[in-house]
């Protein structure tokens, strides 16, 4: 035990000395710097009104919401109320109307590219150290977010079309982009859950020009198609994926280049027939053929673009690819750390503006998260994302009742101090061990429900 304080104290004292040492906050100054305030400045409404909630304070108090545990907007409308006194102004009205009116003229394009403007530049200032091999590494996955069940969500994103009407909840899929080495989002796509266009594919494919030459791209086996690989090979981009469906059992390591035991490079032909959405243009501009590289690790078979096997030998892509959990945890900061998994607003316009703001408030923590990281001479991935947030809600707290300006070191401090445990490999289950509350399902619409309870009483609890 002593020995555990011991070198706790110690990491402490480190930590300090780097941060005494190190002038320039160079992650953390994006949020106050001329560049960040320009660009909040351009996405401004051209005609706004100076209203109790202007746009800036609007999106204030809408990131206050996405990082509060209590989410409602007249939580937001009693903080902002409270400030209004402390600060010694006069004391407005705690109705919510003006500030859900607020919400929903707040530019969907201003949240939009303040996310991708934050990580974009977190992604420019990343040091060489935090990267692979000098390539800037991104991961990419899909997940999924419900929303508020309303007639213009259903219309918009419908519900799974295996439940019946009245008794599922909207639904909504989502692919993004997250840098390897700060974690940040540098950008997103929100689609519908099923029908044409819907799938993780379609969204990447309006995404691909986020990617630049001689980016990695890393996803897991549904992203290892031909016409994607042909698309990110036609624009200099390199990706690391796992086997896609049926060519798991068709990999034959004695064909083709061979490289090492189970590595070879293997040359796939172009599909003979043309998806439904791509038109016959783009599809005779596709290559016949494109060669990758074919791996086995542990069970896991791997392709890529990266040919070499001196300059990325096998060791190295299997490293490299487990770091691919990363983008689960990342997903789970946001949708349960956060709370994102499932919406409030009840138009699609407005869920769509939340998600961005839910990724503005993940982008801004993984800021002070990087900052922190550099300080301590440490990487990001190194760093409790739950732990930085909880810190950030109890500094501004503090802060605003104490009504002083405070050096922002300090807190960086704290938020190196708390490391989290490896994870890559991860394999969890998906199962849950506390049981549900003893109530049945709702099986039949609200209403109709409510008269059966008229006139019949409640069902007895099921039995646990």
């Amino acid at each position: 035990m002593a020995t555990n304080n011991k070198l706790a104290r110690s990491k402490q004292q480190r930590i300090k000395a780097l941060a005494k040492s190190y002038d320039s906050y160079d992650f953390f100054n994006l949020l106050t710097g001329p560049e960040m305030l320009s660009t909040v400045e351009e996405l401004l409404p051209e005609c706004h009104r100076e209203r109790q909630f202007p746009p800036t304070e609007t999106l204030s108090m809408f990131l206050a919401q996405a990082m509060n545990e209590d989410r409602s907007c007249q939580k937001a409308v009693n903080d902002a109320a409270v400030k209004r006194i402390v600060g010694g102004l006069s004391p407005c009205s705690t109705m919510t109307g003006g500030y859900c009116q607020a919400r929903q003229r707040l530019p969907m394009d201003m949240v939009s590219t303040l996310v991708r403007f934050t990580g974009e530049k977190m992604n420019e200032q990343v040091p060489d150290h935090w990267r692979w091999h000098g390539k800037r590494v991104y991961l990419i996955d899909g997940t999924t977010v419900t929303l508020p069940d309303t007639a213009a969500n259903q219309a918009t994103f419908p519900q799974q079309g295996g439940q019946k009407p009245g008794l599922g909840f909207p639904i909504s899929r989502i692919v993004g982009i997250i840098c390897l080495s700060s974690g940040a989002i540098i950008n997103a796509a929100l689609g519908k859950y099923s029908g044409k266009g819907s799938s993780e594919q379609d969204l990447l494919r309006t995404l691909l020009d986020t990617f630049k030459t001689g980016d990695l791209v890393m996803g897991d086996a549904f992203f290892g198609t031909y016409f994607l690989l042909a698309s990110l090979c036609a624009r200099n981009i390199d990706a690391v994926f796992e086997q896609f469906g049926a060519r798991k059992r068709m990999a034959d390591f004695r064909k083709g280049q061979h490289l090492g035991p189970k590595d070879h490079l293997v040359k796939l032909a172009r599909p003979k027939r043309k998806p439904d959405w791509m038109d016959q243009e783009h599809y005779d501009s596709v290559p016949d053929t494109i060669t990758i590289r074919e791996l086995k690790v542990k069970g896991k078979l791997l392709i890529t673009t990266l040919l070499s096997s001196k300059a990325h030998p096998k060791h190295e892509l299997k490293a490299l690819y487990k770091k691919r959990w990363h983008v689960e945890v990342d997903f789970r900061n946001i949708k349960t750390t956060l709370g994102m998994e499932t919406l409030s607003c009840k138009t699609p316009e407005m869920a769509e503006k939340e998600m961005w703001v839910y990724f503005l408030a993940y982008n801004l923590i993984r800021l002070l998260m990087a900052q922190s990281a550099l300080i301590a001479d440490i990487l990001p991935r190194q760093l409790s994302f739950k732990h930085t947030v909880q810190l950030w809600i109890a500094w501004c707290q503090q802060i605003q009742s104490a009504c002083i300006q405070s050096d922002c070191g300090a807190l960086f401090i704290l938020i190196a101090q708390n490391r989290v445990g490896g994870r890559l490999g991860r394999i969890e289950p998906r199962a849950v061990k506390r049981r549900p509350k003893p109530f049945p399902l709702l099986m039949v619409k609200r209403e109709n429900a409510r008269e059966r309870l008229e006139k019949y009483g409640h069902p007895k609890k099921l039995k646990a």
